[in-house]
């Protein structure tokens, strides 16, 4: 067993006018830096043995600031990248309500790929692959003696990155039913083989990490 902690980077400027921001590499902005500190201040981060991060400024700044300690025990993962907005990137709810393009991938309740972008089915497959290419990185180091046995991960990454893989493991509800705000997330323990096969999740403690 493993205990897995999943926390939503910090937020951005682009967070603050609820904009689509994806690919665009933006750094926290100053109240996304003072939550993750206050959230700090308070304790209610759990502590960590080995970090995850998408390769994204405000998912390794998030966890420079959450985990000063571990900066070298911190693995990029490639496929943590959040999704590609395609021609909505940059953009909020104010600028796409009149595009045609942008009601149809509402209508299609957020299935339909992005224009010029991604569609979540490709996005989650990535994240997926992600997901367990870290697994498999704790259990070699696991069987090198390098990371203890009931070791606790922590992966600081997207929203999406996160509703994609609860989806796929948590058999609990759809995409969507697993959306965190920022600094927040999920904990939970995990069942996985020395292969680094995943086997499950026990429960979800659900937009709690405020409180533990």
């Amino acid at each position: 067993m493993m205990e897995l902690v999943f926390i939503r980077h910090g937020k951005t400027a682009g967070n603050l006018e609820s904009r689509y921001i994806g690919t665009t590499d933006e750094g926290l902005c100053r109240e996304g830096i003072r939550e993750i500190k206050d959230n700090l201040y308070k304790n209610i981060y759990p502590a960590a043995d080995i970090i995850f991060t998408s390769p994204m400024k405000r998912c390794i700044q998030t966890a420079e600031i959450i985990y000063p300690g571990l900066y070298g025990s911190l693995h990029i993962i490639d496929e943590f990248k959040e999704i590609d907005f395609g021609k909505f990137e940059g953009k909020n709810y104010t600028m796409l309500k009149e595009d045609a393009r942008y009601q149809e991938w509402i209508g299609s309740g957020g299935a339909k790929k992005f224009p010029g972008g991604e569609d979540r089915k490709t996005f989650s497959r990535r994240c997926i692959a992600g997901f367990k290419r870290a697994l498999k990185i704790c259990t070699d180091l696991q069987e090198k003696e390098e990371l203890r046995e009931n070791a606790v991960v922590s992966f600081i990454v997207h929203g999406g990155t996160i509703m994609s893989v609860l989806e796929a493991f948590a058999g609990e509800g759809s995409y969507f039913n697993y959306q965190c705000s920022n600094g927040h997330g999920y904990r939970f323990k995990a069942d996985i083989s020395i292969e680094g096969d995943f086997k499950g999740f026990g429960q979800i403690e659900k937009e709690r990490i405020v409180i533990l």
